[in-house]
This record gives C-alpha cells, sequence and structure tokens, in this order.
C-alpha cells in the first residue's frame, strides 16, 4: 500500500525544510567557518600531525556552555513573550477605552452641535488607534510616516512629526478632549475617571515596550557566550578526529549549526519589535484595532441597538 503524508504532515516538512525566517542565513558564515577548520584539522591529522587531543574533552566546559545557552534563549524569549503580553493589553485597553468614550461622552441636543460633536468624537477615536501606531513607529526607531496621516488632521500630523515621542503627544490629546468634554458637562466625573484610568493604561503598556526595547541582554555576558561557543567548536575536531577520521568534517558541521542556532535565536527574539520574520507582527495587530474602530464608529450610542423583547398577545379563547 502506498503511504501518501498527510496535509499536516507535508506542513511539517515544508516548515522544517523552511530557509526564509529561520536563523540559518545568519549563523551559516561562523557553521562553515568551523566546518572548514574541521576539515584542516582532520586533513593534518590524516598525513600523520600529531592533532588529535582527546583528553582535552575533560577540560571542555559542556555542562557550563549549555547553561548559559539555556538562560540566553529562557531570557530573550522571556522578553519576546512580555512584549506580546503587552501589546495584547494594548489592544484589550484600546477597545474598552475606545467603547466607553463613544457611548459615555455625551452628544448636545442642537442638531449642528450634535453633529459636530459627533464627528469629534469619531476624530478622537482615530487618535486612539494612532496612539498605538504612533507606539509601532516609536519601538521602531522609525519617523512619523504615512501610516498616521488617514488617523490625523494635518496640523496634528505636522506636530506630532516634530515630537521626541509621538505616543504621549497623542494621548495628551485625548486626555485633552476628555477634560474639556468634562467642563462642558458631557463627561461625569466618574466616567472621566474610569476614561482617564484606561488611557493609563495604555501609556503604562508604552512604557512597558519602552523597558524591554532599552534594556539590552549585559555586553559582557553576549561576549562571553560568543567566545565560549568559539572556543568550543573550534576544539571539537581536536576531540573527534582520532576516533572518527573524515567523519569529524560532518559532525562538526552538524553540532556547530545547533549551537549556533540556539544562541541565534536568543538574538532575533530579544527586540520583538521590529520587522524581522520573527518579531511581532505589529502592523497586523494595529491594522486589526484600526478596523474595530472604524466598526465601532458605524455604531449608534443611542440604545437603538437594543429592542426590547416582543410580548406575546393574548390568546382571546383564554379569557
Amino acid at each position: 500500500m502506498l503511504f501518501l503524508p498527510t496535509p499536516s504532515q507535508r506542513s511539517w516538512f515544508r516548515s522544517a525544510l523552511r530557509w526564509r525566517g529561520s536563523v540559518i542565513p545568519a549563523i551559516l558564515d561562523r557553521t562553515l567557518f568551523c566546518t572548514a577548520f574541521a576539515g584542516l584539522i582532520t586533513g593534518l591529522h590524516a598525513q600523520g600531525w600529531p592533532v588529535a587531543i582527546p583528553a582535552v574533552a575533560s577540560v571542555l566546559p559542556n555542562i557550563v556552555l549549555g547553561l548559559m545557552l539555556v538562560f540566553r534563549t529562557n531570557t530573550a524569549y522571556e522578553r519576546f513573550w512580555e512584549g506580546r503580553k503587552l501589546w495584547g493589553s494594548m489592544v484589550n485597553t484600546t477597545r474598552n477605552l475606545a467603547r466607553h468614550l463613544w457611548v459615555t461622552v455625551q452628544e448636545r441636543s442642537d442638531p449642528d452641535q450634535h453633529g459636530a460633536d459627533r464627528a469629534e468624537k469619531a476624530a478622537v477615536l482615530y487618535l486612539i488607534a494612532a496612539f498605538s501606531v504612533a507606539t509601532k513607529l516609536h519601538l521602531r526607531r522609525e519617523s512619523v510616516n504615512q501610516e498616521l496621516k488617514p488617523l490625523l488632521s494635518a496640523a496634528q500630523y505636522d506636530k506630532l512629526a516634530q515630537m521626541q515621542n509621538p505616543p504621549l503627544e497623542i494621548a495628551f490629546w485625548i486626555q485633552d478632549y476628555l477634560q474639556s468634554c468634562h467642563q462642558q458637562q458631557r463627561l461625569h466625573i466618574y466616567q472621566l475617571g474610569q476614561l482617564q484610568q484606561l488611557l493609563n493604561q495604555l501609556v503604562d503598556n508604552l512604557g512597558g515596550c519602552e523597558r524591554i526595547l532599552k534594556t539590552p541582554i549585559p555586553t559582557a555576558y553576549a561576549i562571553h557566550l560568543k567566545q565560549l561557543l568559539l572556543i568550543y567548536c573550534l576544539l571539537l575536531p581536536l576531540q573527534f578526529v582520532h576516533q572518527m577520521g573524515w567523519l569529524t568534517v560532518p559532525m562538526v558541521l552538524l553540532v556547530s549549526f545547533m549551537l549556533f542556532g540556539i544562541e541565534q535565536i536568543g538574538i532575533e527574539i530579544e527586540n520583538p519589535f521590529g520587522r524581522d520574520h520573527n518579531d511581532l507582527p505589529l502592523d497586523q495587530i494595529c491594522e486589526t484595532m484600526q478596523r474595530n474602530l472604524d466598526d465601532l464608529i458605524t455604531l449608534s450610542p443611542t440604545g437603538s441597538a437594543v429592542q426590547p423583547p416582543v410580548q406575546p398577545e393574548p390568546d382571546p379563547a383564554c379569557c
């Protein structure tokens, strides 16, 4: 009976053999260098040179190297996961802030003022979406660009381009609007407090992302780990060549590929806010928030969406 792989199995093999998004391009040069060195040592050993040092295996820091790699990878993944939680919190807080603001800020009864109030509220909701986009650009150390133009007025866009921390300026505009609504008696003091708390949560999320971005792995630790990896991989052929001969070359290739790959994964994910394949999908997250706010603006905060239950008519036969 002919065995045919299932779609999930084919997907697994495609993922295992995938080049784009893997760490192979980043570690290929150092892996090939160690492999070439192993070929050189094996060639010298084949010609009778005394290059085999089996006893060196007893002094190699195998355990220390393993612990350092595990610590490096775990530390990087903690930063990656913390960044994902902060952006997940930003999504939820954005939805809550926009929903509360859209419903609780009252619109004046005068038809002209009513339309202006509705347009102003919609503009503030777009400011909330702009906060997430500005945060994304700020974390990537990119300047204000065309992504923000549809979400801001021309004056706001020009002002934001001059700011060192654009998300904070947007948070200030939202806060100023809330305070103005309270002074116009369109927002109760308790509602104002709730909205301010949600806005503060957005700023806290921004601060948490900045903490991850501006707290790199200590340089001395990163350098020492690279030095230890290089020494380990260069000493490998000295251990294997006496017993394995030319098989030393593929063995060193395999071991160096695994070790350099683990280290490179930590480097890839320690800053999760960039544009690499292994970074967080911030573009998609921001687009999701914008779509949510676009949908919210189409709703009428007048309670018309809630219909009273239909009461059954009494049966004349039973009366």
